[in-house]
Order: structure tokens, then C-alpha cells, then sequence
């Protein structure tokens, strides 16, 4: 019976609470960023039409989606793909190597990108709350601009988490921090087609396996690890032994960048369970983009054809291409969780993730027949010729 036990340990670690959090929240972050970023693509159309009824728009625009979403969203094209692994692992090193210095400045820039992410997070919570007691109007603040009375409370409250979170250090706040983070950026950065999916996925899982397996041997220790669990100094440290408050200076405690999310142990004292927040972001843009294609795929009644030869079984094309790849995504983060347990050492996340969710994804864009389509330019309709070709 206790051999029994001890072979199958990994099987009750995964079941613990913080495995548990880990799935539900990670998976909870990636489908409401790419609803709320699906949401926003059609709020800009629909304003863009309305534009366009009036009169405000000129005919030379009309028909133009890419600007329906103006200056505020960035779209990754085939260089960003190939250059984000690289500038990551740039990044990487000056944090391993010049952390002490720059630490700091980290908990400054991570604190204010950290609030604005947040209130984004927090927004529609106070839209809803802030609803019955105001008209809409937008407040007036000189040279900073106008903002709603939901948009002010979103980021008081941000602001608010923020600066307790600096005074404090605890990791639900930095947990909270990290998931605004997560929702902004898969709401804000889109992947416009399937080419530049597979390019910057594939690039980000060769990054990961490298740097968590390989850079040891290197630079004699785990360079991903090393950084991700790092704390850093905390501003009111400081600033308090600038003014000689020795006692606010000793009681300010380090702070883990939300680099991260932490979830604890219900039943192992001081254990947590740790997924970076690249871990749910960049599977998070592809399964953000396979959403945007059903729904353009459903509005436009784009038919599917046969690339195979053999047209796919009719229940088949039920299945939408967010459920397929969102499964893949559930079945690698299991399969990653299973490994850290059985080799007791800390795994490249994606390693996983990008195979579950990638795989599946182009057998059933080929099967559909959507592959060429979804490889080059998904979301340009196929306008027929007014001419008849002889």
C-alpha cells in the first residue's frame, strides 16, 4: 500500500487546490480576454457604420476593417513574430544579469503598466455598478482628457490594489495585477492570420524550452526560473531610507513582479502552484484569433470547402474552432502539470501548450478546408469578378 502511494503521488498533487486554480483561472483569463476583445472589434464596426450613415466617413474608406479599432490596437505581423522570441530572450539576460540595478525601475514601470491593465480588467464591473446613478456623460479634465464616471472608478480601484499592493507585497493583488495584464494584452494585440500564429508560437516554444532546460549549462543556473522568482526591492524602501525612516524601511517588504500567478496550497502549508503569464497569454492570442475567425467565418456565411477530397463527417462542422483549440489548451496545461509532477522540476509551459493547441488547430482548419484560407488572409472576403473569365 505504500509503494502504491508513492508511485502514484504526482496523481494527488494535481488534484490540489492550487493545480485546481491554476486551470480554472488561467482558462477563465483567455476566454473573457478574447470575448471582451471579439466585443470590441464589433463595438468599432458598428461605430465605423454609423460613421458612415452620417456622412463623417469618406467613400475612399468605406469597407476598410482594419482601422474600425483606431490607434489603440496592435496587430503582430510576420517580423514581430520572428523578432519577439529574440527581443524576449534580450530582455531575459539584462533581468538576470543587471536585476539588482534595474530593480527598482521594474517595480516602478511594472506597477503603472499594472494599473492601467487593471482598471481595463475592472471596467465593465464598473459600468455595471455605476449604471443606475449616471447618464454617461464624460467628465472633463483639461489637457488629461474626458473620462465616464465607470472609467474614474475603474481606475481609483485600480490605483487603490496598486498602492496596497506595494505596501503589503501579497500575492492576491499580484495575482490580480497579473490577470489584468493577461486580459489587456489578449484584447489589445491581435494575430491576423494563421502563418504568423504558427511563426511566433513556434518561435516562443523553441525561447521557452531553451531558456528552462539549456541555459543552465550556459550560464550555470536556470535562467527563466531564476528571474521569474526573483523579488525585487520595494519603492517605499526606498524612499523611506532616503528620509531616514529606518523602521518604514525594514517593515517594506520585496515584491514578486506579476510576472506570474500564484495560487496556494489548501492542504500543503507554503506551497504554491506558478504559471507565467506568457503561459496564458500567447496561446491566449491564438485562441483570440480563432474566435474572431468563427465569428467572421459565421457573419459572412463563408462556405468551407474540401481540401482533403473527402468532405469532414456533418457533426464535425459543429465544432468551432475556439472549443477545439480551447481543449488543446486544457489537455496541455494538464500534460505540463503531469510532467512537473513526475520529473519534480520545472517545465517550459509551452512545450506543451503550443503542440495541443496548434495541432489540432490546422488538422481541423485542413479537414474544413479553412487552411489556406485561415494560412494567408482570413478575414478578407473573397469578392467574385464582375467579368466572366473564357
Amino acid at each position: 500500500m505504500a509503494t502504491y502511494q508513492v508511485d502514484y503521488q504526482w496523481a494527488y498533487s494535481i488534484m490540489d487546490s492550487s493545480r485546481i486554480s491554476t486551470f480554472l483561472i488561467s482558462i477563465l483569463l483567455i476566454v473573457y480576454g478574447s470575448f471582451r476583445s471579439l466585443n470590441m472589434e464589433q463595438e468599432a464596426k458598428e461605430r465605423e457604420k454609423e460613421k458612415q450613415r452620417s456622412g463623417m466617413l469618406s467613400n475612399g474608406s468605406t469597407g476598410n476593417t482594419g482601422g474600425a479599432n483606431g490607434g489603440r490596437i496592435q496587430t503582430l505581423d510576420t517580423m514581430h513574430a520572428l523578432c519577439l522570441p529574440l527581443g524576449a530572450s534580450i530582455s531575459l539576460l539584462v533581468m538576470f544579469f543587471f536585476f539588482d540595478s534595474m530593480q527598482m525601475l521594474l517595480a516602478i514601470c511594472t506597477a503603472i503598466i499594472a494599473t492601467v491593465a487593471l482598471a481595463f480588467l475592472l471596467l465593465p464591473m464598473c459600468q455595471y455598478i455605476i449604471r443606475p446613478c449616471t447618464d454617461g456623460n464624460k467628465i472633463s479634465f483639461g489637457i488629461c482628457g474626458r473620462f465616464t464616471g465607470a472609467e474614474l472608478l475603474s481606475f481609483s480601484l485600480s490605483v487603490s490594489i496598486v498602492c496596497i499592493w506595494v505596501l503589503t507585497g501579497h500575492w492576491l493583488l499580484m495575482d490580480a495585477m497579473g490577470m489584468g495584464l493577461c486580459v489587456a494584452f489578449i484584447a489589445f494585440v491581435r494575430l491576423p492570420s494563421l502563418k504568423v500564429s504558427t511563426l511566433l508560437l513556434t518561435g516562443l516554444l523553441i525561447y521557452d524550452v531553451f531558456w528552462v532546460f539549456f541555459s543552465s549549462y550556459i550560464f550555470s543556473a536556470n535562467v527563466m526560473v531564476k528571474v521569474a522568482t526573483r523579488p525585487a526591492d520595494n519603492p517605499v524602501s526606498l524612499v523611506a531610507k532616503r528620509l531616514h525612516l529606518g523602521g518604514v524601511a525594514r517593515e517594506a517588504p520585496k515584491l514578486p513582479l506579476p510576472g506570474k500567478l500564484m495560487f496556494p496550497s489548501m492542504h500543503q502549508a507554503g506551497h504554491f502552484s506558478m504559471l507565467g503569464l506568457g503561459d496564458i497569454v500567447m496561446p491566449g492570442l491564438l485562441l483570440c484569433f480563432v474566435l474572431r475567425y468563427d465569428a467572421y467565418k459565421k457573419s459572412q456565411l463563408l462556405p468551407g470547402g474540401c481540401e482533403t477530397g473527402v468532405p469532414p463527417p456533418r457533426h464535425f462542422n459543429r465544432i468551432s474552432y475556439f472549443h477545439c483549440s480551447l481543449i488543446g489548451y486544457f489537455l496541455g496545461l494538464l500534460t505540463a502539470t503531469v510532467s512537473s509532477e513526475v520529473f519534480k522540476a520545472a517545465q517550459p509551459a509551452l512545450l506543451y501548450l503550443v503542440p495541443f493547441t496548434l495541432l489540432p488547430l490546422l488538422t481541423m482548419a485542413y479537414l474544413k478546408g479553412d487552411l489556406r484560407r485561415m494560412w494567408s488572409e482570413p478575414f478578407i472576403s473573397q469578392q467574385p469578378s464582375i467579368y466572366m473569365e473564357v
